[in-house]
């Protein structure tokens, strides 16, 4: 189960759907595996193929090991951001917040859910939307939440703060970022 898309608990299966599920088991290709990870990846964020293949572009082209880095630029996203404080209880509706204007990075209004934030900024939600029951009812919420090292709440201000870059280690659910480069090795 991917955390940020849903609170339902999914539906779990002892064989794959149809017939002849049972008896369709069998060894996986590593093209298979690579794909499970890239997708398990690119659904938990919410982001189309393209901009995923940006993302792997952009972290293959930074220095450092790639995996890491690529883990750390979707991370730093600010619906993802937003998610992770507690402001919105799925990655869904907290895009929704930053598309709607709900959301502010250092007090500025920030209107693009892929925004990049950066280590040491302050991301909050709007002075006009603090009033708004919704609002209200997720930062009643958020103030119980358990929010990762990387990030800093102080649920009075309705402000967070990303303290450094998230890392490997701060991810939801397991991944193999390395399986996810390989992927894209031949396409880049």
């Amino acid at each position: 189960m991917l955390p940020g898309l849903t609170n339902a608990g999914t539906l779990k299966r002892a064989n794959p759907p149809g017939q002849h599920g049972a008896r369709r088991k069998g060894k996986t290709s590593d093209y298979k595996e690579r794909l499970v990870e890239k997708q398990k990846l690119r659904f938990h964020y919410g982001i189309l193929e393209k901009q995923f293949r940006r993302y792997v572009a952009e972290a293959s082209r930074r220095k450092g090991p790639t995996g890491r880095i690529l883990i750390s630029l979707l991370e730093s996203r600010l619906d993802n951001i937003v998610w992770r404080l507690g402001l919105s209880p799925t990655i869904p509706g907290a895009r929704q917040l930053v598309v709607h204007g709900h959301i502010t990075v250092n007090g500025q209004r920030v209107d693009r859910p892929s925004f990049s934030v950066k280590a040491g900024s302050t991301i909050g939600v709007h002075s006009k939307s603090k009033a708004k029951p919704f609002v209200q009812a997720n930062l009643e919420q958020a103030a119980s939440r358990v929010r990762p090292a990387f990030l800093e709440f102080d649920p009075a201000l309705a402000t967070g703060k990303l303290l450094v870059e998230p890392q490997r280690e701060d991810l939801p659910f397991t991944c193999d970022p390395q399986k996810i480069v390989e992927f894209y090795s031949q396409q880049l």
